[in-house]
């Protein structure tokens, strides 16, 4: 009878210890997978630089300010790739972000019920779309108009650097629109999310203060979100930055530097793309993983700014809150 007396009081201790014993191996490996993505990148990082070092030996410096790509004389420089890269992104940007904060501030406070999740569907549904048919809508389609968007500016804006030069509708004008079009979705909806999850005590608070509907609005409600509408164009600018079907399709492909908007040029990862196959030593293609490391590079330096104006942006919410 005794030993039936303590029997609950054993499996009562065994299952306190068997929960414990079950929470340190859930936090081990939650810890574990947590620490797998830094590893990973910076595994991914290792092995590109061993991968580039006999680049990174032969070109030096040169690499990154030389903007000949000769495969034929070994002389390899990005410089044009990087300026595309970050032009066409900028571009996107640029195109983008007035569009997608206007379609989400009107799905998430003026559109009614009924007509909000159709268009937010619709606009998810594009960031399924794959990059190739971008691609080949680009051609088809905006490449033949903008050919006349194009002509026009010419004819009309030609004094300024910016428009100048022969038109036929591939360039980074088009490879910026084009990426505009590709982030859209991943923008649009992030920051619709971001502007629903307000809390309607700060719509209700400013109304009550005799706000109008766009006074509240700009104020207290874009101002709690605009830490999450900032982590949505960090979305779309690393979206931009990799993108290489669609760009390589419309941008033209051409090694140089041009203030024109209407030239052709290269981006990064289209460079990888279409010289990545006819690699015919072991030198081109050194450098060709030494031009996706620097990508890579590019995309963690950009990140990281944007992260630290976001981390501005939330403590000077937290201040004027405090305040």
């Amino acid at each position: 009878m005794a030993s039936i007396a303590r029997s609950p009081r054993s499996l009562s201790r065994q299952g306190i210890w068997g929960s414990n014993f079950i929470d340190r191996i859930f936090r081990s490996s939650t810890l574990l997978l947590a620490l797998s993505i830094p590893v990973l990148m910076i595994a991914l990082l290792v092995i590109l630089s061993v991968m580039s070092a006999p680049s990174i030996h032969y070109s030096g410096w040169r690499f990154l300010t030389a903007s000949i790509w000769d495969a034929v004389h070994s002389h390899y420089g990005i410089l044009f790739a990087i300026y595309g890269t970050l032009v066409s992104s900028l571009l996107a940007l640029l195109f983008a972000i007035p569009i997608s904060l206007g379609a989400a501030i009107c799905l998430s406070e003026l559109a009614p019920r009924w007509l909000r999740n159709p268009v937010s569907f619709l606009i998810e549904l594009l960031a399924a779309v794959p990059s190739i048919v971008y691609g080949l809508w680009g051609i088809f389609v905006l490449v033949p108009f903008l050919r006349v968007v194009e002509t026009w500016l010419g004819e009309r804006l030609g004094y300024i650097p910016l428009f100048q030069g022969s038109v036929t509708g591939y360039g980074m004008l088009t490879a910026g629109m084009i990426l505009a079009i590709m982030i859209l979705p991943y923008i649009t909806s992030v920051s619709r999310e971001v502007l629903t999850a307000v809390p309607s005590e700060q719509r209700e608070a400013a109304y009550a203060l005799g706000a109008t509907r766009w006074e509240a609005l700009r104020g207290p409600v874009l101002r709690y979100a605009r830490s999450g509408i900032m982590g949505a164009i960090i979305l779309g600018l690393g979206r931009a930055l990799g993108e290489t079907m669609a760009v390589t399709m419309v941008i033209g492909n051409r090694a140089e530097i041009s203030s024109s908007l209407f030239s052709p040029g290269y981006t990064l990862p289209s460079l990888l793309a279409n010289e990545f196959v006819e690699a015919s030593d072991h030198l081109q293609t050194a450098s060709l993983v030494e031009a996706a490391l620097i990508l890579v590079v590019i995309t963690l330096i950009i990140n990281s700014i944007a992260r630290l104006m976001i981390w501005k942006a939330v403590k000077a919410g937290q201040t004027e809150a405090r305040a």
